[in-house]
């Protein structure tokens, strides 16, 4: 058994704990039950709980949240649109969010797909400086997609 301080009081059995817990006006918690014997600490449980919610609560408020942000693009997509999309996905890069690029093919397009790859090529030759590939090129029905994420020295959430 362990003081509210944390010195060591010894071995007691399981009333005597509970009656030196109650004749200081805390609870008896148990902290290690798969230790031989087990470990218990008199504590005020109310505050104890108390502090570990907001443990939790300032270890959520540090978690970083990242978005998946996706960009489409057909494989007939012309020079100023494509510079105008992987603008705006370094913007998404730079925030520290995750974008997914994707070519759509509709009809007659389906017989075109390595114009689809070459494009989502020259996007991740754009963009490698401040990214990298979470998962290569794949073609999923009918669009081809790439998972791009930021790389860690460029982002600017984490400097």
């Amino acid at each position: 058994m362990i003081d509210i301080d944390g010195t060591q009081l010894g071995i007691f059995t399981v009333k005597d704990a509970l009656r030196i817990a109650g004749e200081r006006g805390q609870d008896l918690v148990e902290i290690a039950p798969q230790a031989k014997p087990p470990v218990c600490k008199i504590i005020d449980f109310g505050k104890f709980k108390y502090e570990q919610q907001k443990r939790e609560k300032i270890q959520k408020k540090n978690q970083q949240v990242s978005l998946l942000k996706e960009i489409r693009l057909h494989p007939n997509t012309d020079v100023h649109d494509f510079e105008f999309k992987a603008k705006h996905a370094i913007n998404f890069i730079e925030d520290g969010d995750k974008v997914k690029v994707s070519v759509m093919f509709k009809g007659r397009e389906m017989a075109y797909t390595e114009q689809g790859e070459e494009l989502l090529n020259r996007f991740i030759q754009k963009l490698e400086d401040i990214s990298k590939v979470e998962s290569p090129i794949k073609m999923e029905g009918k669009n081809m997609s790439v998972i791009l994420i930021p790389s860690k020295t460029k982002s600017k959430k984490n400097n």
